[in-house]
């Protein structure tokens, strides 16, 4: 990827192998991590959309993405290699943004 990945785009990845019950194949995954460390690092914080909604589930924002009913599985969160990136897909809206960095510090933060 010759452009580094920017905070909150929504780019295709390409998450296998995996293990457990850890989100896999080819799918949209939201960049987290901040545009500093997505251009000095080779890896990036992303939190993979699926298609199975789960409204109820606090560690979940539902989003439309490219047209498409989504959901960050923001209890997925994970570091991954840019080299796992594809093409961008679309970006997050400002508000799902807030709401995202407000999940993570409610369940990552102190």
């Amino acid at each position: 990827m010759a452009v580094f990945p920017r905070r909150y785009g929504i780019y295709f990845a390409d998450l296998n192998p995996t293990t457990g019950g850890e989100l896999r194949k080819v799918r949209p995954v939201v960049v987290v991590s901040q545009n500093e460390r997505n251009r000095l690092l080779d890896t990036v914080v992303v939190c993979p959309l699926t298609s199975t909604l789960h409204p109820q589930w606090r560690s979940r924002i539902q989003i439309s993405c490219a047209g498409k009913a989504a959901e960050i599985a923001v209890d997925q969160i994970r570091t991954i290699s840019k080299q796992r990136l594809r093409r961008r897909l679309d970006r997050l809206s400002g508000e799902h943004a807030a709401r995202l960095r407000r999940i993570i510090t409610e369940m990552y933060g102190e």
